[in-house]
């Protein structure tokens, strides 16, 4: 399982970007289950939406503040998923031109107010910010979405990939752990055999079940804040460095 964040501008491609992905996603080899979340999801109005502040309170946002972005980081941490941030980098005047053609054509746009609004108050992904890394970024106006999509699509399904199998391999080394002990009888354990080629385990004292449970939960999260590509996003430390 991975969570996507895709952030941009008013009419910057976001949604375009969105079902382009979903689409690439289903179409892999792994066949995933993609689900879009933005307003059309709780049938709300794009302008009505961002009129007042407790009705844009309610909505979040829809990714525009990096503390939206942070806190949707920390749940995905939290919950030890993939995550990674799509950026739709255009410029004001390519999302005002496109905004006025939706318009025209009938199709749902933004008024001029709530348009000029957020684009004032959006803030651009950096991808120094752990909750804004790794961070694909989309020039729609200029290459277009559907080859940069099959790519994040890819980097999506590999690295859900590689954490379902972690998830298996660890499964498979507790009930090693489990059968040797039941065959100890509560006695100290040494140069248990996890699979050929690979280290032995000793140990010590007695390990429950619960507890061998809580240590594997506890490394598929760590596996799944690692990025999905590349050297790892910096510490909040040094995130906190870089905006000073």
């Amino acid at each position: 399982m991975a969570l996507v964040v895709i952030c941009g501008q008013p009419c910057s491609g976001k949604s375009t970007a969105a079902k382009c992905l979903a689409e690439a996603l289903n179409d892999s080899e792994c066949k995933q289950t993609v689900r879009i979340i933005d307003e059309a999801l709780f049938h709300l109005d794009r302008n009505q939406s961002y009129a007042n502040m407790p009705a844009e309170k309610n909505l979040r946002g829809v990714l525009r503040i990096k503390g939206y972005r942070y806190e949707l980081w920390c749940l995905a941490r939290a919950a030890g998923i993939r995550y990674c941030v799509v950026y739709c980098n255009v410029e004001d005047m390519q999302c005002r031109k496109w905004n006025e053609d939706r318009r025209e054509k009938g199709e749902a746009a933004y008024n001029d107010v709530i348009f000029e609004d957020l684009v004032r108050r959006f803030e651009n992904p950096d991808r120094r910010n752990r909750w804004d890394s790794p961070l694909f970024e989309l020039r729609p106006q200029i290459d277009g979405v559907e080859k940069s999509c099959d790519a994040i699509a890819d980097a999506v399904s590999y690295l859900t990939k590689k954490v379902d199998s972690k998830s298996r391999d660890v499964k498979e080394v507790i009930n090693v752990i489990v059968e040797a002990q039941s065959q100890a009888i509560g006695g100290p354990l040494t140069a248990i055999s996890i699979g050929q080629g690979l280290p032995s385990i000793d140990i010590s004292r007695p390990i429950g079940l619960p507890e061998l449970r809580r240590l594997r939960r506890t490394f598929i999260k760590l596996t799944g804040q690692t990025s999905l590509s590349g050297r790892p996003p910096p510490s909040d430390a040094d995130s906190a460095k870089g905006c000073s």
